[in-house]
């Protein structure tokens, strides 16, 4: 549980790392987001799931990282 709680940690300091350090940038790039189809959004989101999962299943299966 501590391991979920950290990870979770993290991403929110990822995720909100851009929007302190370039607040005017990132309006213009969500505004370019909001633009989009929903089906070119979800095509990135489906590409993001799956780079994730792969970096997850080789962390767990290889001895390189950890």
């Amino acid at each position: 549980m501590k391991l979920l709680v950290s990870l979770l940690g993290l991403v929110l300091v990822l995720e909100g790392l851009p929007y302190a350090a370039f607040p005017e940038p990132m309006q213009q790039w969500l505004k370019q987001m909001v633009a989009m189809p929903p089906r070119v959004l979800r095509v990135f989101g489906l590409l993001a799931l799956g780079a994730g999962f792969c970096l997850c299943y080789i962390a767990q299966k290889t001895a390189i990282l950890g």
